[in-house]
């Protein structure tokens, strides 16, 4: 895993995956593969999903924590490109909280049997708001952890 600050309002995370581009496009887009990965046992857990996958479609994720509040947050946007299976690029809104519309691009680069995968955060104004969504790291090693077990089988 590559970590990479393209820009002092960017986060962006890059690694390579033993798999299909289309495979890991699939396991971003649909609702049911991003319930079964998008978690940290102790720290957070995706509960639900949607996802209307096409420009101007609308997706949203609710995220329960694991702590002893067990607040949940719900982070929504609206997809800009879509284009199975080498981009997707959609708004970045976290629902309780007053941050600006960021953008969040995925590009899938497939070559020789292995996708590199490149996550870039944009938008990121302020140490806070590049602090509240630091945790791409995380998700990136959690896609290729879901993806290598989803092989395995």
């Amino acid at each position: 895993m590559i970590p990479v600050v393209a820009g002092d309002d960017t986060i962006v995370q890059q690694v390579t995956i033993k798999a299909p581009a289309r495979r890991i496009f699939d396991a971003l887009t649909d609702p049911k593969e991003l319930l079964r990965w998008w978690n940290v046992e102790g720290k957070f857990q995706l509960i639900h999903a949607e996802s209307d996958l096409r420009p101007g479609g609308k997706w949203s994720m609710q995220v329960a924590g694991c702590g002893p509040d067990r607040t949940s947050s719900i982070v929504r946007g609206e997809y800009r490109f879509v284009e199975p299976p080498s981009l997707l690029v959609f708004t970045w809104i976290r629902e309780e909280e007053h941050h600006p519309e960021t953008l969040v691009r995925w590009n899938l680069e497939e070559k020789d049997g292995s996708t590199t995968v490149r996550v870039t955060h944009s938008g990121l104004t302020s140490e806070r708001l590049r602090a509240r969504n630091s945790g791409w790291p995380t998700i990136v090693k959690l896609l290729q952890t879901y993806i290598a077990s989803a092989t395995a089988h």
